[in-house]
């Protein structure tokens, strides 16, 4: 990547994908961090969308996503593009595009399905997934990480945790990919095949809503959300759809890019990929590490609902605000040579967001399922290593590999 001149960082523009041809800009963001913390885009390849302010100090980022109040989810949107084909009027349907109080009834009931005791008696159903799914590639020698291996585990995961069958998954997996990856053509072909998988959407929900009224006790995520109340209020038909979709996209898009992604890092570090093959027990600790080199998301947007000045720039009522989680997890003032990847490393991280009422609710199951793909993966394979050259997703947005060939000696 060309590093953009001293002279030219007041014209960088972040919304040009030319600059994320190869993932993100991690030589701009550090210069970003250095010289202009708070720092306007044009947003030029969409002319009619305004621009953004980038915020990439993990301080500032935190701060902000303290402020429900000065920098709003609700008001735009959580994304850079207020209509990216889910219209904002819908889009507030989901918690993660809401403001207290509605996103606190909203993510009450929601966390139901996510307790501590739910998540942790999915931890043998997910090393079977993981067993079996690698069992289909184990006696070849070589597959495609993405799409042979974590894209077939994690939609089965979250559709058990859902309740959708199993006959299903690849769809979800793709719909999750065309909804979000928007600026990859592999990705999102067209607009037009976004409103037709939406109305399908919809109309699958509302089947199995209406089956799960008549036919309660399946004790997964769906029965909950049916079922449950809040202050003896229950969800909408829209509010259950909205986030039965947020949590299927969430739930495919980012523990597949974090363990793909990761797997890369491992496999260009030997010695760090040689550390968890010696000493499992370091597992735990090298998912924190792989969130922090590459969360699934690369930012997520605040809306300003005042003026407010932040490093001496002017951010006016209205104006979009990003917060780049890929820039927070790599800023100098918090981690020692950030840009190494160390397994050992034992500071925090902004995967999930930043703090406040936005943190990610299936933190604790992404974790989960992050330590079983590494454990099960690498304890299977303990020589793969990179078959080809991945591809990566043109987006500022989804921060993944679209395939990732990979070779080890074939077993069992």
């Amino acid at each position: 990547m060309t590093v953009i001149a001293e002279q030219d960082l007041g014209r960088l523009d972040l919304g040009d994908l030319t600059l994320w041809e190869h993932g993100p800009p991690h030589e701009i963001f550090a210069r970003l961090r250095r010289e202009a913390p708070v720092h306007w885009s044009p947003l030029a390849d969409n002319p009619e969308e305004a621009g953004f302010w980038s915020i990439t100090r993990a301080a500032d980022i935190r701060e902000i996503s303290l402020d429900h109040e000065t920098f709003s989810s609700e008001v735009g949107g959580v994304l850079v593009l207020d209509d990216f084909g889910i219209p904002l009027e819908a889009q507030r349907q989901q918690m993660i595009s809401m403001d207290p109080p509605r996103h606190d009834r909203l993510k009450a009931l929601f966390q139901r399905g996510f307790t501590p005791k739910r998540i942790a008696e999915h931890e043998e159903r997910i090393r079977g997934i993981v067993n079996r799914v690698l069992d289909r590639v184990a006696g070849r020698g070589e597959c495609d990480l993405v799409n042979d291996v974590a894209g077939p585990v994690v939609s089965r995961v979250i559709g058990s945790f859902i309740g959708t069958p199993e006959e299903d998954d690849r769809r979800h997996m793709e719909e999750t990919n065309l909804v979000l990856g928007f600026g990859d053509e592999d990705l999102r072909p067209s607009d037009e095949a976004v409103a037709e998988m939406l109305h399908r959407s919809w109309d699958e929900t509302m089947e199995l809503v209406a089956e799960r009224r008549v036919n309660p006790g399946m004790n997964d995520l769906m029965d909950v959300l049916v079922h449950s109340e809040v202050d003896g209020e229950t969800l909408t038909d829209v509010e259950i759809w909205m986030g039965l979709g947020l949590l299927g996209a969430a739930g495919n898009d980012s523990t597949r890019a974090v363990f793909t992604s990761g797997m890369v890092g491992l496999m260009k570090h030997p010695e760090q990929m040689q550390l968890l093959l010696d000493d499992p027990s370091l597992i735990p600790g090298a998912v924190e590490e792989l969130l922090r080199m590459y969360p699934a998301f690369a930012h997520f947007r605040r809306t300003a609902t005042r003026d407010v000045e932040l490093h001496g720039k002017a951010i006016r009522d209205g104006d979009k605000v990003l917060l780049w989680y890929v820039s927070g997890n790599r800023d100098e003032a918090v981690y020692e040579d950030p840009q190494r990847l160390d397994v050992t490393r034992k500071e925090d991280h902004q995967a999930f967001g930043a703090g406040g009422r936005h943190f990610c609710l299936g933190a604790a199951l992404a974790r989960l399922e992050l330590r079983l793909l590494l454990e099960v993966t690498l304890r299977r394979f303990p020589d793969i290593a990179l078959g080809g050259q991945p591809t990566v997703a043109r987006s500022m947005f989804v921060n993944q590999l679209k395939t990732l060939p990979v070779r080890f000696t074939p077993g069992r």
